[in-house]
């Protein structure tokens, strides 16, 4: 009786760590943008730049106030 508890145990064990799915989380890719002009304080801004250039958004980033565009990651 031992023996098939842990034989079931076992197969549980080798069997079930393989079922979960495998998910994956994009990466988030940021380039400076073409467009926006001097120093970015406001990420509102940045943001409707970026999406003009084709981003999903952007955000004021970095000790010079750079604007950055970003995306997700192929």
């Amino acid at each position: 009786m031992k023996f098939l508890s842990a034989a079931i145990c076992l197969l549980l064990l080798v069997f079930g760590t393989g079922m979960a799915p495998m998910v994956a989380e994009a990466r988030l890719c940021e380039t400076p943008s073409a467009n926006f002009r001097g120093l970015c304080f406001s990420n509102n801004n940045c943001g409707h730049v970026c999406k003009g250039e084709g981003f999903n958004d952007g955000a004021c980033r970095g000790f010079r106030l750079r604007c950055l565009c970003s995306k997700q990651c192929v």
